[in-house]
């Protein structure tokens, strides 16, 4: 049986906010812009994505946000770099099928961290649950153009396998790819336990309000 602390914080709610560098400057926003909005907007899970930046660069920027994260009680997962993600402090690592695996991570952060990991295939799924994390995220969804290396989406039936893969464990699953506010409220429904999303909580130049939409909208999941 798998030790309570693999388990996601009840806190950190169904949105999962994805701070990805390049998309906020295209968009216009500055990292710590960007957050500040998300967190205004009532986010409780912040993910840092910062693949272009060099290693100081991107340990400055996560301890900078976390600096602001932690005075909103949220919490910062770092993307790819559990030892950028354990010298600034932060709540957590999210990692990919290429970056290292979950175990290795585990001893890096610790047995309290928050460790994420990306599957995409039905095999990855089976591996997922027999690692050390504290959730899965699944995806891509929908078709996205975030990530010019996608995998053909999943849909919600994907997601429906997912989670009923995950549910013996009592693994989180988190949806992401293509995500919208449109369609957040069906991809829990499916099972999920939250969504992530980058670009659409940047569609109309007013991420606090579109983060406030998203988790009216992702409060809605139960009700009649």
């Amino acid at each position: 049986m798998w030790p309570q602390y693999l388990g996601l914080p009840q806190r950190a709610g169904r949105l999962y906010a994805i701070v990805d560098v390049e998309m906020a400057a295209s968009a216009g926003w500055t990292p710590l812009d960007l957050v500040s909005a998300y967190l205004s907007g009532g986010a409780h899970l912040i993910q840092l994505r910062a693949k272009s930046l060099s290693g100081s660069a991107f340990l400055d920027l996560a301890c900078r946000m976390h600096d602001l994260t932690a005075a909103a009680g949220a919490l910062l997962i770092v993307n790819d770099r559990a030892d950028i993600a354990r010298s600034a402090g932060a709540e957590g690592v999210h990692v990919g099928q290429d970056d290292l695996p979950p175990a290795a991570v585990r001893r890096l952060v610790g047995l309290e961290s928050i460790v994420g990991l990306s599957s995409h295939t039905d095999e990855q799924v089976l591996q997922a649950i027999t690692e050390p994390i504290s959730y899965m995220a699944i995806g891509p969804v929908f078709t996205t153009a975030t990530k010019n290396d996608a995998q053909p989406p999943i849909g919600l039936i994907g997601v429906r396998q997912a989670a009923k893969a995950a549910a013996p464990r009592a693994l989180g699953v988190i949806g992401i790819g293509g995500i919208t506010l449109a369609r957040a409220r069906e991809v829990v429904d499916a099972g999920a336990a939250g969504v992530a999303v980058i670009s659409d909580l940047l569609v109309g130049g007013g991420p606090e309000a579109r983060t406030r939409a998203y988790i009216a909208r992702l409060a809605e999941v139960g009700t009649v």
